[in-house]
């Protein structure tokens, strides 16, 4: 039984594809959110799923009361980035908006739910896959930081969004995550905003982007691995889905 969180509104695509790759990798997917969080209801293994933006009050942040100098000029390096990628990817906007859950707003009561989830897989030893959001909250819940604003990493290259696996990253050889999808370079989808700082308790990071960008992150020990990426929207990818054919074996070997 593999555990899938998502929000109440607006995560139907990411639920089904995940679910999709869950049962194509012999799992029972189980769907938790904040209105229907099953309570103590069992589960072998725990998938927190990518949408809104972790709330920065987690990890020590607060949101700006005003733009400043600083912000006004982030601001604008983002909206120019926006206008590049609206140029060249005619059909990004319509696709962003598809597939985003919860408006782009903080959902607080998902936060509450899929940090309480972590902390239970964690003491239960239950394998944990975060992707994209989840990998972020991961991070946070192991006491981690993130990376409110990348506009830096893409001043001279654009930040690329796609669903379509466009964004090469570099695997570290020697990490779990190598192990399962091998260690040449992955091309990878990119759908996010923020990104990982610097790393929480007993993780390290498996995979980056030629930026700087952390992609990746594992625990030292146990089975738990964040992808920054949505391997879910790419089930005609082998070699992505043995993400989730690793997670449901940890999962069985540790039911």
């Amino acid at each position: 039984m593999i555990a899938i969180t998502g929000p109440d509104q607006g995560g139907g695509p990411a639920w089904l594809f995940t679910a999709l790759a869950v049962w194509r990798a012999g799992g029972r997917p189980l769907r938790l959110r904040p209105g229907k969080p099953r309570g103590r209801c069992p589960f072998d293994g725990l998938i927190v799923g990518g949408g809104a933006d972790v709330d920065p009050e987690l990890y020590g942040e607060t949101l700006p009361d005003g733009p400043d100098a600083a912000a006004i000029r982030q601001a604008e390096r983002r909206l120019s980035q926006r206008l590049i990628g609206y140029l060249f990817y005619p059909a990004l906007w319509l696709l962003r908006r598809l597939f985003q859950s919860h408006g782009g707003v903080l959902d607080v009561d998902r936060d509450r739910l899929e940090k309480a989830l972590i902390h239970r897989a964690l003491d239960d030893h239950r394998p944990i896959l975060g992707i994209c959001r989840g990998m972020q909250l991961v991070n946070v819940v192991r006491g981690g930081t993130l990376q409110r604003d990348l506009a830096e990493f893409y001043v001279e290259t654009p930040q690329a969004r796609s669903l379509l696996p466009v964004k090469p990253v570099q695997l570290e050889p020697r990490s779990h995550l190598a192990d399962i999808l091998g260690d040449a370079t992955l091309h990878v989808n990119a759908l996010h905003n923020q990104a990982v700082d610097s790393l929480g308790r007993g993780l390290r990071v498996a995979g980056r982007e030629s930026s700087g960008v952390v992609q990746a992150i594992e625990a030292d020990r146990g089975w738990c691995i964040g992808v920054q990426w949505h391997p879910e929207y790419l089930p005609q990818k082998r070699r992505h889905q043995r993400l989730f054919h690793a997670l449901v074996q940890a999962a069985a070997n540790t039911g």
